[in-house]
């Protein structure tokens, strides 16, 4: 953020403007505090935490840890750098083995789509076709079984968010206002899902025991799939997608807080509910208390899992205050005042607005634009097809969006 000074002639005093560069130099990148939580029932849900990740543009990442033979939730850490910390949230269906071929290969094959020497600006916006990349190429290597993903990249004070499935992501910014940045592609949740499906050829409706009313949530078929987007399940038929919903925002240097979780927490809490059980807490103990609740008020039905994580100025690591309301998590990130500045100086000086700028989404007007404009789309990634249809595509036609069986409509220009 760049402080400008209103002048009437005379000279801005060296130590202010000495002041003024210090600070935007420490609210230059966030520092990123993160906490997780998890109760097994079937052993599906995993998670993906890589804070620690040097890569160089266009190169993939290793990926190991202590825990890759657990059955149950597991963290994967990277060596090197702090750079763009990932994390993720894999809930597997019909067993555990595409949750984890995904969390394993996901990473890699959406670093492998970014074209290499590209500035941080470039690389930012080539990451949103490089996670649709991503997202198909690893469904295309494995298509059995099935998972839904909820990813997300932190570079900088912008969280690119992609997602298939039902797991969500949510933030909170600093004042308390709650920002949706994923999609619920249940289909009893979703109608634009519901209609793509049956446009589709596909059927759509609840279970039917003996002529009944139907029971249950509403499942394509044939399959029985309460999902319309998901990585694998190619058993279920070509209307179940692994196109991402794709999402991008900048956060002011006042920071955020995001929970990403699966379904096992948002089928007990609302999005405001869980974020009022953080309140006071760091991201550790507030993941542990969203898991406690959703256990409590619903019982262990579910693989239940949370991230909590805190993306906040630099150095101001201790938790919010515990305050009823919208707002609670402010405290989290504000600096405290020093003797040479009072903190509505500090705010003024060193905190942008509590603004959260949404970037792109996909599907919109601004992602079209971002995608085939700002950067040349024909060197965006590798894969050449559909992303639905599996049709061969000339570089530069966009992102494709799903509109028959047999024909691939590229995102307009």
């Amino acid at each position: 953020m760049e402080v400008h000074a209103e002048v009437d002639g005379s000279g801005v005093p060296l130590a202010v403007l000495l002041k003024r560069e210090l600070c935007n130099q420490k609210v230059e990148r966030p520092d990123i505090l993160f906490g997780e939580a998890n109760k097994s029932k079937k052993g599906e849900d995993f998670t993906l935490l890589m804070v620690k990740c040097h890569r160089s543009p266009g190169e993939g990442a290793g990926v190991g840890g202590e825990n890759a033979a657990d059955d149950d939730t597991i963290s994967v850490f990277a060596s090197g750098m702090i750079d763009r910390p990932d994390f993720a949230i894999f809930d597997g269906h019909n067993g555990s083995a595409a949750a984890i071929y995904t969390r394993e290969n996901l990473i890699n094959n959406v670093l492998s789509a970014i074209p290499p020497n590209l500035t941080s600006e470039e690389w930012t916006a080539a990451l949103p076709r490089a996670l649709v990349a991503g997202f198909v190429k690893t469904d295309k290597d494995f298509q059995t079984k099935g998972t839904t993903v909820t990813f997300v990249i932190i570079d900088g004070w912008v969280v690119t968010v992609a997602s298939v499935g039902d797991s969500r992501c949510i933030l909170e910014s600093a004042e308390g206002t709650v920002y949706h940045l994923s999609a619920d592609h249940r289909l009893d949740a979703n109608e634009e899902e519901v209609e793509r499906v049956t446009a589709s050829g596909g059927e759509v409706g609840r279970i039917n025991i003996a002529g009944g009313a139907g029971i249950g949530p509403l499942r394509c078929w044939p399959g029985g799939l309460c999902l319309s987007r998901s990585i694998g399940d190619i058993d279920v038929g070509e209307f179940i997608v692994p196109v991402p919903h794709v999402k991008q925002v900048k956060l002011s240097n006042a920071g955020g807080r995001l929970v990403i979780a699966s379904d096992g927490v948002w089928d007990a809490l609302r999005f405001q509910e869980a974020l009022n059980y953080t309140r006071g807490l760091p991201a550790e103990a507030a993941a542990n208390r969203i898991v406690k609740e959703a256990v409590t008020a619903k019982g262990l039905r579910d693989d239940t899992t949370c991230i909590v994580v805190d993306i906040l100025p630099p150095e101001k690591l201790s938790p919010p205050l515990k305050r009823p309301g919208k707002g609670g998590i402010k405290a989290l990130f504000r600096r405290r005042p020093s003797d040479e500045m009072s903190e509505d100086q500090m705010d003024r000086g060193c905190l942008e607005p509590d603004v959260v700028e949404e970037i792109y989404e996909e599907g919109s007007a601004m992602l079209a634009r971002r995608l085939n404009i700002n950067y040349p789309a024909g060197n965006m990634f590798k894969l050449h097809d559909c992303a639905v249809c599996q049709l061969e595509m000339k570089p530069g036609e966009g992102i494709s969006v799903h509109d028959s069986q047999t024909a691939a409509q590229p995102v307009p220009k």
